[in-house]
């Protein structure tokens, strides 16, 4: 299980237990975290999860791939710290992730 805390772009905090194995998107729909949409269920079809990696983080959740970085070309603001978090998997090695979700997901 990690700890991950997810900063909505107003700057309040939501400190969440996410299961391992589950995704840092489902994580935060099962918890009710306001900012990520995830039209699409984490299919990896839309850019509504898209998310900001604190630094420091980045090259622990993994590289992204060819399909996500095609849906995140849909997405608004983009950074190079930018990632779907539908792509994301949970695992003891992100606790402590911190993930801040920009002002709109449309």
């Amino acid at each position: 299980m990690a700890k991950i805390t997810y900063i909505e772009h107003n700057g309040t905090e939501h400190v969440i237990d996410v299961k391992n194995g589950l995704t840092v998107m489902e994580g935060a729909i099962k918890n009710n975290i306001p900012g990520i949409d995830a039209d699409c269920g984490g299919a990896c079809a839309c850019a509504t999860c898209h998310v900001y990696v604190q630094d420091g983080w980045l090259e622990k959740t993994g590289d992204k791939s060819a399909m996500e970085e095609s849906m995140l070309d849909f997405a608004e603001n983009v950074e190079p710290n930018s990632r779907l978090s539908c792509q994301i998997k949970v695992t003891d090695a992100l606790d402590g992730l911190v993930v801040t979700m920009p002002e709109s997901q449309h």
